[in-house]
């Protein structure tokens, strides 16, 4: 059985660069991996901590079970104002009391001219999380 890789683009444009850096990924690896798509960052409702356990909205808890059943998380953002966009920072929030992101192998990307702030920013909250980081290779 192929790995999956859950891509996750933070740019909410449809013909985003982001995109198309991911698509293109998918089809350099279709032979060897399976690619899935979470398009969903609007749909989630801002993070209340009061529900990362209890109330938890149902379309955080299938985001959340993406990101556990994918072997591989693909995050491909662009940088705004230094940072990441407020949807994919949202989104990963709702795993702060989590431990699905734990160990979990991460690819991320910053497609931007510069994108230097918002990878750090990126990998702080993954680190945070206690995400796996693939570097250079996916395996």
């Amino acid at each position: 059985m192929k790995p999956r890789i859950l891509a996750i683009t933070g740019s909410l444009r449809s013909d985003s660069s982001n995109q198309k850096i991911v698509k293109k990924l998918e089809e350099l690896l279709h032979p060897d991996f399976t690619f899935s798509y979470f398009n969903g960052l609007t749909n989630l409702p801002y993070f209340i901590p009061d529900q990362a356990f209890e109330n938890t909205p149902e379309k955080v808890r299938l985001f959340r079970e993406e990101i556990q059943y994918a072997d591989i998380v693909l995050i491909c953002t662009p940088e705004y104002i230094f940072s990441i966009p407020g949807v994919l920072k949202n989104a990963l929030e709702w795993f702060v009391a989590t431990d699905i992101f734990n160990q979990k192998p991460v690819v991320l990307i910053t497609a931007s001219a510069s994108g230097e702030k918002g990878q750090k920013e990126l990998h702080l909250i993954m680190k945070t999380l206690g995400a796996k980081f693939l570097k250079n290779r996916l395996f």
